[in-house]
């Protein structure tokens, strides 16, 4: 799952920063003054409360526990780590930080896309060691910190699988709180659609159970609304589905047929059986060109007729064409490149697609991908499709509030782990050219691949104010506050 959601999704964005003017600094002395005259926080009883780890800084282990998938966050400097090694950890961190307000922010894998993972001075819940999985009567119950490898590695033990993105060192729960899309979306749903129950510590410092028949508010809020927004959850139990053998199909069209290709993607996600999905690929090339792929899978087995139905869609066969049949963990081997995935750095945001766009807009896409290029800066338009059963509401319900949506398109370059000003700025250029060119077919932002300077509240479509409500309920101080918090 690129970083949340599929293979070549793999990637983050831009967490902007800026110089303080004169009066931000008095300000901040201000602020810091008083600080000093009120006791700072007991970090040391803290410590002795917790089974896990605390990391401070300067002590050894903190610069690794802090970073995060994403290289260029290495930068921010959380207060302190909390490597939560139980539920009560995670309960003592929050109360902790209600006390010596502080921010609280949760960890899992890792992967944000803004580095929302971390908060400078604030104080990290890192829930990573709390990866416990256990397998019953077609049920999974996992620990807020597994990562998707070892979960469809444990579930293949027992023929079963979740639908779910494909990055190998994703943490399952920001994946399933934010939605958690991937190849068995239109005929599974999203992985939080799966969800039968969580267990979440809220803002007060309690315990909770989530589900259709226990605070069944904060269970429809859970499942879509995102990480960090309404407490930190601790494990999930989801409904598990078959691990038969997936038939798969990599095609291929020269840049001349990139339109026609966009055009047949497009009624491919509309018109094909909920058992076929097709991500496309749009991709600059070092000559200033375009590469165009599909990468496309079957849950009956046989790829063969899914394929042919996308190119009759498209009015051309593929210039290559790959087709095969995989195992479930050949698939995910296939799909993550392997069992793990190095940091990496990227810059990304994202557009919902509320229907298939018109000529004029499929130019603008391309173009806007094309200009990347041929400025020689790494470039890619990312087509995943909705539909099927990812379009039916869940039973009790749930946040994520794009249904009726045709698919999603993550607008993706690809940085060194420390890139220059320039470089940022030329990848942002990217993405924001890319949203002025869908923009009339735009519904908003996919949570999960959340972006600097972009509205929180456009992640979340006609769910928002029934969000506002559970948030009022269980956090009515706005503890769990940080810069991309809904609001």
């Amino acid at each position: 799952m690129s970083h949340s959601e599929d293979l070549w999704n793999r990637r983050s964005l831009l967490k902007a920063g800026g110089l303080l003017a004169a009066g931000a600094v008095a300000a901040t002395a201000g602020a810091e003054a008083v600080h000093a005259a009120t006791a700072a926080p007991d970090w040391a009883a803290l410590d002795r409360a917790l089974k896990g780890t605390l990391f401070r800084p300067g002590q050894t282990g903190y610069a690794a526990a802090h970073q995060l998938f994403n290289p260029r966050f290495d930068s921010i400097q959380p207060a302190a780590v909390v490597r939560a090694g139980s539920v009560e950890d995670v309960r003592q961190a929050i109360l902790f930080a209600r006390k010596n307000k502080l921010v609280c922010v949760p960890k899992g894998g890792g992967h944000s896309y803004v580095g929302a993972s971390a908060i400078a001075g604030g104080l990290m819940v890192d829930v990573g060691p709390l990866r416990g999985l256990t397998y019953a009567s077609n049920a999974i119950q996992i620990g807020a910190g597994a990562r998707l490898y070892d979960v469809h590695a444990y579930l293949d033990k027992f023929a079963r699988s979740l639908p779910t993105g494909t990055c190998p060192t994703v943490g399952i729960a920001g994946l399933a709180l934010g939605g958690g899309m991937g190849i068995h979306t239109r005929t599974y749903g999203l992985t939080s659609d799966r969800v039968l129950s969580l267990q979440v510590v809220t803002a007060d410092g309690v315990v909770r159970t989530a589900s259709p028949t226990q605070n069944a508010d904060l269970y429809w809020a859970l499942r879509g609304g995102g990480g960090g927004n309404l407490g930190i959850v601790t494990s999930f139990r989801l409904a598990t589905i078959g691990a038969g053998r997936l038939g798969f199909f990599r095609l291929t069209w020269p840049e001349s047929k990139a339109a026609a290709v966009v055009r047949g993607w497009q009624r491919f996600a509309k018109e094909a059986p909920s058992t076929a999905w097709a991500n496309l690929h749009v991709t600059g090339t070092s000559s200033g060109g375009l590469s165009i792929h599909v990468v496309g899978v079957s849950t009956t087995g046989s790829a063969t007729a899914a394929a042919a139905q996308l190119e009759s869609f498209v009015g051309a066969r593929g210039s290559t064409r790959s087709i095969s049949v995989k195992t479930h963990m050949e698939a995910v081997h296939y799909l993550g490149g392997g069992t793990t995935s190095p940091r990496q750095g990227w810059l990304a945001g994202s557009d919902v697609l509320r229907g298939p766009m018109d000529a004029a807009t499929i130019n603008g896409l391309l173009g806007a991908v094309r200009t990347a290029a041929r400025a020689k800066v790494a470039a890619s338009a990312i087509l995943d499709p909705l539909g099927g059963q990812a379009a039916k509401q869940p039973a009790g319900g749930s946040a994520w509030p794009w249904r009726s949506a045709l698919g999603v398109i993550q607008w993706y370059s690809g940085l060194p782990s420390h890139p220059t000003t320039a470089q940022l700025r030329a990848a942002q250029s990217f993405v924001t050219n890319g949203h002025h060119a869908v923009t009339r077919f735009s519904a908003g932002g996919y949570v999960n691949y959340l972006e600097a300077g972009r509205s929180n509240n456009s992640y979340y479509g006609s769910s928002l104010s029934r969000l506002h409500a559970v948030k009022l309920k269980y956090d009515p101080t706005n503890f769990f506050h940080a810069p991309y918090t809904f609001a």
